[in-house]
């Protein structure tokens, strides 16, 4: 078959080559220079799928520098940065499945408009806006710089990537909207007629002093004898503590349906979703007083009854991992509370 006339359109750069593949002449934009002794070209396809003004368009941008395949490559991106900590073991081994799945919201989240993105051109007055503009959700809003800082120092101290000061330093947080209030006493005593799951994730919450999300993936293993290790999520390390004797008791008396206390199935733990929607069901069944009081609160509570016991602030934060300042705050609600029952004996 003979090879058809190369077509006649010609400009400066443009050449034409003869493809076996396609049967048909394709247009490149080449473009030659010289490296100390050594010639060098780059030559760009240009698709015109036959039409002259295309062709045109391809050809000016090429021209000009805009050309896709004319962009320089961008390294060290979002997308690049998370799937790197995703696939990290030594986070990931130290983070319960709670925590990944609430970074992993505003993780896709960042995706979203950003994985193609250089990390190092996300810029602090950007971040600002960005956070005023989710004030309407002040708790989420701090979590995305959270979520970002987290990234940033990952990026920076673990992956050596040249990105400068953390962008989040310095902008202000709206902060804690409420504190969790811990339950009363008539609610507590209440839980003998929960279901199994809320009653059971209560005694791990109450007993252990963790985060909800820690309390109810606790694996039996984790439990022995008088100890019991328990998971610091911020830290993402388990540390030993003694086991309170009424924990003890309660895990005794239930039956081992699984690897975890509050198994799902053999090998995996009830998620919190579940927990806390079983939780709910239960509360709404309390009435409006009880409407205040969440899960969390237990934690706050098990601080509480340690103060009232006449624990130190380093022996509730050798149970609990709570920061100094947490412990301080809770502590005072436990002396108000051991005052005015002084104070109230005192009258009588």
């Amino acid at each position: 078959m003979k090879r058809p006339l190369k077509p006649r359109i010609e400009k400066p750069r443009l050449v034409w080559k003869w493809s076996a593949r396609l049967q048909a002449w394709e247009p490149y934009h080449r473009v030659t220079w010289t490296e100390g002794s050594r010639r060098r070209q780059k030559a760009i396809l240009l698709k015109w799928e036959g039409d002259a003004q295309t062709l045109d368009a391809l050809y000016w941008q090429c021209e000009a520098g805009r050309h896709e395949r004319q962009k320089p490559e961008v390294k060290h991106t979002w997308g690049d940065l998370i799937t790197a900590w995703r696939s990290d073991p030594r986070i990931q081994g130290r983070l319960s499945a709670g925590t990944k799945k609430s970074y992993s919201r505003d993780m896709e989240e960042i995706l979203i408009k950003n994985a193609n993105k250089a990390v190092r051109n996300t810029g602090k007055q950007n971040l600002r806006s960005i956070h005023a503009k989710m004030a309407g959700k002040p708790r989420k809003a701090d979590k995305r710089l959270q979520v970002i800082s987290l990234l940033w120092n990952y990026a920076k101290d673990k992956l050596d990537w040249p990105i400068g000061d953390n962008p989040t330093k310095g902008i202000d947080h709206y902060g804690k909207q409420r504190e969790f209030e811990p339950w009363p006493d008539w609610m507590i005593g209440k839980l003998s007629e929960a279901p199994d799951t809320v009653r059971t994730a209560a005694e791990l919450i109450l007993g252990t002093g963790q985060r909800p999300n820690a309390a109810i993936s606790m694996e039996h293993r984790r439990f022995s004898g008088d100890w019991m290790e328990v998971l610091d999520e911020k830290g993402g390390e388990y540390f030993e503590t003694y086991c309170p004797k009424d924990l003890r008791d309660y895990l005794s008396s239930r039956e081992l349906k699984g690897k975890h206390v509050l198994a799902k199935n053999l090998t995996e733990p009830l998620g919190y979703d579940a927990v806390e929607k079983s939780f709910r069901r239960w509360r709404n069944n309390l009435g409006g007083t009880a409407k205040p009081y969440v899960l969390h609160g237990l934690r706050k509570l098990a601080i509480i009854r340690l103060a009232e016991a006449g624990c130190t602030d380093a022996e509730i934060q050798a149970v609990t991992n709570q920061s100094p300042e947490m412990v301080a705050y809770y502590r005072k609600k436990a002396s108000r509370k051991a005052l005015s029952k002084a104070a109230q004996h005192r009258r009588t």
